[in-house]
Order: C-alpha cells, then structure tokens, then sequence
C-alpha cells in the first residue's frame, strides 16, 4: 500500500496509527513551547530571515520559490543568501558552501540545483544557524532565505511564506503517520503570507508553476517544447515528494507517458539510467542534476519557475518594510 492513499484516501490501516498521531502531535507542541520558553536554544543572526516552507510531506513547489524570491529581492536592492539543509547529504562536514561543480549526492540534489540557478550564494547543513553564520562570513548578504526549515525553531525568522499542494491539500489533516502534517493545521493560521502550487486554496494566494522548454542532459544547448513530444510515447522519471504532479502535467500536454517513480530524493545509479527503456526520457530538473553524469542522447529536463500573484508580491513588498538592510 502507498502511503498516500492512507494520508489523501481511505484506508482501514488510518484508524491504528490515529493514537500514535496524538502522540506526535503533543510531541511537536512541547518542542515549540520548549523554544518559545527558552528551554530550548533559538538564535537569531544579524541579518533579515525569511522561512519558505510547508505543513505537510513532500513537494509543494518550494524550491522554485526560493528561486523567484532570491531574484526578486535583488531586484528591490537586497542582497540576498540561500540557506538549506542538504537534505540526504553524505557529506561528513557541515556546514558547506554550495559550489555549481558539488556532487549532488554530498550536498543534496537541491543544494546544488540552487547553486547552479541561482547567484545568490548557497548554504547547506543540518544547523540552519551554523549555514547562516558561513554564508555571512563569506558572502555580502543583508537578507537570508531558507528553502523550507519552517519547523527548524533553532532559527528565529522574521518571516515566514508557507506553501501549500493545491491539489492534495493538507490530506486527512491529521499529523504523521495517520496523516501527511508535520504540524497541526492550527499553525497555519499564525503564517499571513501563503501560497497554493495550483491554486484552488481558500485564504492562499495562488503560485503557479510554469515549465519552460525541455533542455537536454547531454547537450544543454538543445532545447525542444514540451509540445514537440504531443502524442509521442515517452518515459517520465520523477523521484520527487509528489511525483504524480509531474506525470499529470506530461498527461496533460498530450504525451503517452510510461511512468517511472522513485523515492524523493532518490540518489540514482549508472546502472538504474542504463536500464531505462529506449527512445525519450523526460525527467524533473531536480532528477537532471543526479544523473547528468551517465545520462543519454536522449535524456530531458523540464525546467519549471514559480510564478506568484501580484497580490502576494504586494503583501511580501509590505511584510518587507519593517526590515532594516543588514
């Protein structure tokens, strides 16, 4: 049984796990009184910090947002740094600096996708604060912005953007394992500036997601419309928190896809590219940056940017002018 048909369907095996979700539920609001009681050390850095993140498990969109709101934050005269965790990182040092040239499978697939997109300087390591303190050191940046950390109290932030999956929603609404919440929905009302990947969230403002041209691994200089491979068999490989998404859009733009999911994160081998049946491959950009390595002629990335509404720029623009440059 996929977990999502527990968390966004029905299941008999929901109504077990409903105890121990009471019990993660008490645990995550003693480890939020703990910081806000001072039981627990937060620090704050010397610089603005703005939180992008969501509620549940999975992919929202978060990542092409930190790039957006990197970018414009240049454009309103901030200079602004990248912080990350470096999820499934193995590497033994952190914090690190994110170089364009890093091994995805030290750093985290979208540590190094960040550095490669974005000027903003990169950090990556477990202690958010730790990976602000390395980025100030050696980088001129008067404003920081975390791709998700919403639940990493050690840092305090002076705002926070919370992102929700229009088309699943928070799921059952309950927290982890019965549910998909990382925190109950209560703490959604204390976040004023959010948007919905997709639209269709009451009280978000809608975030669209729109794809580019497909680029292809071995010869970045290629590019092809998405349009080109209409009612053309392919095979779409996703390893991303909701891979779905991605097959739903090929599906949408009038593509047969063949559909490849793997785990998110998945650190993908020479071996697994090798099997994969001939002909195209499309895959997220996410993926691109795990297998450029040993891809083929006929590999493709679908390169997608973050798109928010006026309205939410105008409430960010607001948000913004309490905050002082560095």
């Amino acid at each position: 049984m996929k977990i999502e048909a527990l968390w966004y369907g029905r299941h008999w095996l929901f109504w077990p796990l409903v105890p121990l979700a009471g019990l993660f539920r008490l645990l995550v609001a003693l480890r939020r009184l703990a910081f806000r009681r001072g039981w627990r050390r937060s620090e704050r850095l010397p610089v603005p910090v703005i939180v992008v993140g969501n509620l549940t498990v999975g992919g929202t969109g978060k990542t092409p947002l930190v790039l957006w709101l990197a970018d414009w934050l240049r454009d309103q005269g901030w200079k602004p740094g990248i912080l990350l965790r470096g999820y499934r990182g193995t590497s033994s040092r952190w914090p690190r600096r994110v170089a364009v040239d890093d091994d995805p499978r030290e750093l985290g697939d979208e540590a190094v996708l960040l550095a490669r997109k974005s000027p903003a300087p990169v950090a990556a390591g477990p202690d958010r604060v730790a990976a602000g303190r390395l980025l100030l050191a050696g980088a001129a940046c008067d404003i920081l912005v975390s791709d998700d950390g919403l639940q990493h109290y050690r840092l305090q932030r002076d705002l926070e953007i919370l992102v929700i999956d229009g088309g699943r929603g928070f799921g059952n609404g309950f927290c982890l394992p019965a549910g998909p919440l990382r925190e109950p929905l209560s703490r959604a009302r204390g976040i004023p500036l959010r948007l919905c990947s997709g639209g269709g969230c009451p009280d978000a403002e809608p975030l669209i997601l729109q794809v580019g041209d497909l680029v292809n691994l071995r010869h970045p200089e290629r590019t092809l419309p998405l349009a080109s491979f209409r009612r053309r068999r392919v095979t779409a490989v996703a390893g991303i928190g909701n891979p779905e998404r991605f097959f739903a859009l090929l599906r949408r733009e009038g593509l047969h896809v063949e559909e490849l999911p793997y785990p998110d994160h998945h650190a993908f081998t020479a071996a697994e590219v090798a099997a994969w049946p001939p002909g195209p491959v499309l895959m997220t950009e996410k993926d691109a940056v795990k297998c450029l390595a040993f891809a083929g002629e006929d590999h493709w990335y679908l390169p997608v940017s973050a798109v928010p509404s006026v309205a939410f720029q105008r409430q960010l623009s607001q948000a913004l002018k309490g905050l002082s440059h560095g």
